[in-house]
């Protein structure tokens, strides 16, 4: 490819994707009494984030022909599930205590209501692309220790406030009439009228600039000062870890140059210490180098995936409340980067001098695919039986297979097919002996699980105070907008993490402890094991989450989640270390 091809290929599939992912946000002009559609989306406990359904599942009014909104991928695998409300919010007409229906609500249906409203049930709307919350009732505490005394109570009036500006919907609000109540704290019959009123006012603000109110809590002085002093505790925590090991390994490696050409020159057959003893093993291929390939492979995958959803970050494409946007940017660019996982995973096996690249390639392909798929599929089945809208439709699961069957697969065995015949050699600048050395006896410090978790220990306190703002965002209610901070954190964490495996590397190598390749690979991930811990310490100290299906969506999609970091992150490691090993070999003469 020519000079800048790569480059404008970048650019050209960037731009491919973000039309592909931008929702269909409208730019709408209307008229006076023109209809726009109102749409109900989901209910669900406010705490459970995971746990929704379709509105029309409570026993509201609803109409006779429930009209479904045809959604995008990416939106119903968000749980996006928006139907016609029987709301009439018509342009610039304004109501007041309009009735929207009558419903006569049997005991049964009381007790559903009052068991959603003792929840903190909340419903979302979109009225021309513009979200709307709101809880379904409220429970009277007051005064009442016993909770057999609580009152329970279902709001049956609601107040749209809608601003615009000239032919076009700027901003919705709606707010519940605390005084226009149901009471449903007895199990009997109750004849409710339910009932909205509309506001429409004039605002100044362009149609461009609506989405900017849903991006300011994100923005707030106090959260912003929180996220600048996290990036600063995190710089600093880079600087003096790189300015440190930067010149604790230039001494020592200068000393070692020195003294192994001093040794050189002197007495040649003097016995060889430190990592220059071990010259002829260090390049001896790892055990079940199959795997650790597919593993490279899987890894710098993921490494390309996040690095294009940064960049669809950055340029703008995931504006709040562009539904399904992210879903449908992760499924499209993991697809197209298949071919990079099989490139990467058959190249680095034959160099490995491996023969089965065929086996290979299937182990690759399944190494995050295969526990990902297991992940959902019980998820699924636990979404179906709490008939939640997280249960992917059948013509949904049919889509994902086949994207996996007509894009993945082939992009992933046409990548191990040039990587196979890239006829590219391992870059060895040392011998490798016929027989391994014995490893001397080592202390426990030195083994594999402390040398992970101190490997992992620096980079995930370099994140972690952002890591709050992230489960908020995707485990809450949160907006999260400022992807240029979070792209700072995701290069120190790139950073931290190839430094510190590279000095391990280093004091592993100087133990005369040769087997250095699955170990950077398994400090440099480890990472990904700290977040696992850290969604322990927010599931039960920082959030309200409870039952069985929150659990398991939460636990179960967080340790897929995890797993990615771990196979990223460790690629990244091993990398910096491969480079690190090559140059001190190539610095020094060996017999």
């Amino acid at each position: 490819m020519r000079k800048g091809g790569w480059w404008y290929a970048v650019v050209l599939l960037l731009g491919c994707i973000a039309v592909v992912v931008r929702s269909d946000a409208s730019d709408h002009k209307y008229k006076l009494g023109d209809s726009v559609p109102l749409y109900a989306n989901k209910v669900g406990p406010f705490h459970n984030p995971s746990e929704t359904y379709r509105y029309f599942d409570l026993p509201f009014c609803h109409p006779d022909d429930v009209k479904d909104k045809s959604e995008a991928l990416g939106e119903v695998l968000n749980g996006d599930r928006l139907v016609i409300a029987p709301y009439k919010l018509d342009f610039l007409v304004d109501k007041e205590s309009e009735l929207m229906c009558k419903k006569h609500l049997s005991t049964k249906e009381v007790a559903e209501f009052r068991s959603v409203v003792a929840n903190d049930y909340y419903f979302q709307m979109y009225y021309d692309d513009l979200p709307i919350w709101g809880f379904l009732g409220k429970v009277d505490k007051e005064g009442k220790s016993d909770p057999s005394e609580y009152r329970y109570y279902l709001f049956k009036h609601l107040h749209f406030e809608i601003f615009y500006n000239k032919d076009h919907v700027i901003e919705i609000n709606a707010r519940t009439d605390s005084n226009a109540l149901v009471d449903l704290t007895d199990d009997k019959e109750i004849d409710v009228e339910f009932m909205y009123s509309v506001k429409w006012k004039e605002t100044g603000i362009p149609f461009e600039k609506r989405m900017e109110k849903y991006s300011h809590s994100s923005s707030l002085p106090s959260h912003l000062e929180i996220h600048w002093f996290s990036i600063i505790n995190s710089c600093v925590t880079v600087l003096l870890l790189t300015g440190f090991l930067a010149t604790i390994l230039m001494r020592v490696l200068k000393n070692d140059f020195v003294k192994y050409a001093h040794d050189e020159e002197t007495v040649d057959d003097q016995e060889e210490t430190g990592w220059k003893y071990i010259h002829g093993d260090v390049f001896r291929f790892p055990k079940y180098k199959s795997l650790f390939a597919a593993a490279l492979g899987s890894g710098t995958q993921l490494f390309t995936l996040a690095t294009f959803i940064f960049l669809l970050a950055l340029v703008g494409v995931f504006y709040p409340y562009n539904r399904g946007a992210l879903f449908t940017a992760l499924v499209v660019i993991y697809a197209l980067t298949s071919g990079i996982a099989g490139y990467t995973a058959a190249s680095f096996y034959c160099q490995l001098e491996g023969t089965n690249w065929v086996r290979n390639l299937l182990l690759t392909g399944g190494l995050f695919c295969g526990p990902l798929f297991l992940t959902f599929c019980f998820l699924n089945t636990v979404a179906i039986a709490y008939h939640a809208t997280a249960a992917l439709p059948f013509g949904t699961i049919v889509v994902i297979f086949l994207i996996w069957a007509l894009v993945t697969s082939p992009l992933l065995v046409l990548g191990g097919i040039a990587g196979k015949n890239s006829k590219a050699e391992f870059q060895a600048p040392v011998r490798t002996t016929k027989y391994p050395r014995e490893i001397p006896p080592l202390p426990w410090y030195r083994s594999t699980l402390p040398q992970m978790a101190m490997a992992g220990f620096l980079p995930f306190s370099a994140i972690y105070i952002e890591l709050y703002y992230i489960f908020a965002s995707v485990w809450g209610h949160r907006i999260y907008t400022i992807y240029s901070i979070l792209f700072i954190v995701f290069i120190i964490l790139l950073i931290v993490t190839a430094f510190i495996t590279v000095a391990l590397t280093y004091f592993q190598l100087a133990a005369e402890d040769h087997e250095w390749w699955w170990r950077s690979f398994l400090c440099g991930g480890s990472t990904g094991l700290f977040i696992y811990g850290y969604c322990l310490y927010y599931y039960y100290a920082r959030s309200d989450m409870s039952g069985f299906m929150q659990t398991s969506f939460f636990f179960g999609y967080m340790a897929s989640v995890c797993y990615a970091f771990f196979l990223m992150l460790g690629a990244v490691g091993f990398r910096a270390s491969l480079f690190f090993v090559r140059h001190i070999y190539r610095s020094i003469k060996c017999e």
